[in-house]
């Protein structure tokens, strides 16, 4: 063979080889990601061949599959009371995808999970059709309904959980969408997403887990955590030796106070009538570095949690002094998820152990065989014992005798506290009413706890106030939880 040839041979060779390289490549080890890939249409035809499992509350599903007008999908989702159930269940569309659980759970409810290979098994040598599990939520029908008819049409959004295990008893966020109306893949569905996509109010925004506010006054409860954890206070019924107004350190500005005489006011009373001056004044004798130690043992700092759908982190910052006293009464950086402040009422009202915060209690193959079951996790001892019995007694006065009365429940200990947070550049904004609580039954549990935030832009600013506003709704809620276990 002349040289020229060789080289030509050469050449094809490793064109041939080169090839079979690739080929090995894309069929043993990109398989199973080119498999799943959210481009590969493959994926999603595959996702609606059959109707999906449901996503389950109280024992009842709160979704369905109908026939699709779609010629590669067979099957569309549905949701029954879909506006109320979109923050916890997300949505499935054949046009743009899925989100949160619907996403999350995809290989359960399409019944693609490596978990349910037996089954599927089974059911192909007796000629069943492969159907998809379920995921059974940890959400009370009750305690949802009564959040979401609270809000009504204000923006705002509940979280009520368990403080014994974690569980998410209700998850609800306004204003809403319904899923149902772009689960289809016709031009009608996706004009309706991406109407939803544009709309100022931003309805498919999760505000009770993606949406980060100033807690306000509610974050009081933490300081005095921390106050009570550092030895800053010896007694939440001693005097604090606090001026008022408080000047706040390294800085000409005065802190002042919206209720009560809050001068030299006791720990007990301050909670009582949110007294910022006090507040303001230990958060800078705790110190900043104090102060972040003691938020992220309630959950603050937290990048990565999951319940499943992951949270958005809540922040206590570093700061310098007058603006760490102003985080300590909610304000200046810090922010934080309403799922959050849920978190602070629940580890309070749990002896200060804190839960870490879950919505799903099982997954089920089709024939209800229980794949996997969710098992309570702690967090952390956000405060000692001895210490969250003084804040119950504070949380407690605050709804008896203080600024959250209107949480009152007849025959019910009921812990709580306001806040009403500024925002806006100069706080030009009308501020935002916040309510945390919990239950206490005269068995000593305590079934439920509760944070409400009301965004009410058609409020007189005056009149927007947590105790007015988000109270009632905290307390509905909690009615309906204790109502539930009778």
């Amino acid at each position: 063979m002349n040289k020229p040839l060789r080289r030509i041979a050469i050449f094809c060779g490793l064109l041939v080889l080169a090839l079979l390289v690739r080929n090995n490549w894309l069929q043993y080890v990109k398989a199973d990601s080119l498999a799943t890939d959210k481009e590969n249409r493959r994926v999603s035809i595959e996702r609606y061949a059959t109707p999906r499992g449901d996503i389950i509350v109280d024992g009842k599903a709160i979704t369905g599959s109908v026939a699709s007008e779609g010629a590669d999908y067979k099957y569309k989702r549905t949701w029954k009371n879909g506006e109320m159930w979109a923050p916890v269940t997300g949505y499935s569309s054949q046009i743009v995808g899925a989100t949160q659980l619907e996403s999350l759970e995809d290989g359960i409810l399409t019944g693609n999970d490596d978990r349910l290979f037996f089954r599927n098994t089974l059911d192909m040598l007796t000629g069943k059709k492969k159907e998809g599990g379920s995921v059974v939520t940890t959400l009370n029908a009750a305690a949802q309904k009564a959040a979401f008819n609270g809000l009504g049409n204000k923006k705002g959004a509940v979280v009520a959980l368990d403080p014994k295990t974690g569980a998410i008893l209700a998850l609800a966020s306004t204003p809403s969408y319904d899923p149902s109306t772009f689960a289809g893949i016709s031009t009608k569905d996706g004009e309706t997403f991406s109407k939803l996509e544009k709309d100022a109010d931003k309805p498919m925004l999760n505000r009770a887990l993606r949406e980060t506010y100033p807690p306000g006054s509610t974050f009081k409860v933490v300081t005095a955590a921390a106050a009570l954890e550092n030895g800053a206070v010896s007694d939440i019924d001693d005097k604090t030796d606090t001026p008022d107004p408080y000047k706040l350190p390294e800085s000409s500005s005065n802190l002042t106070n919206q209720h009560g005489v809050c001068k030299n006011a006791t720990l007990r009373y301050a909670l009582e009538q949110s007294c910022n001056t006090v507040f303001g004044k230990l958060s800078d004798t705790v110190g900043n570095d104090k102060m972040i130690e003691q938020s992220e043992k309630f959950g603050f700092n937290e990048a990565t949690l999951d319940t499943p759908v992951r949270a958005a982190e809540s922040v206590y910052p570093e700061d310098n002094r007058p603006q760490n006293a102003m985080a300590g009464i909610g304000q200046a950086s810090n922010r934080a998820t309403p799922l959050q402040m849920a978190m602070v009422a629940s580890a309070v009202a749990n002896d200060g152990e804190l839960m870490k915060p879950y919505m799903v209690d099982q997954l089920r193959a089709s024939n209800l065989d229980v794949i996997e079951t969710h098992d309570p996790e702690t967090l952390s001892q956000a405060v000692s014992p001895e210490n969250a019995q003084k804040l119950q007694d504070m949380m407690e006065s605050v709804v008896k005798t203080g600024t959250g009365q209107n949480a009152q429940i007849d025959g019910v200990t009921v812990g709580g506290k306001t806040g009403t947070a500024q925002h806006g550049v100069n706080n030009k904004e009308k501020p935002y009413a916040w309510f945390i609580s919990y239950a206490q039954l005269s068995d000593g549990s305590s079934p439920v706890a509760v944070a409400v935030v009301v965004e009410d832009g058609s409020a007189n600013r005056g009149e927007i106030s947590g105790g007015g506003l988000a109270a009632p709704i905290a307390k509905s809620v909690m009615q309906a939880v204790i109502n539930s276990k009778k």
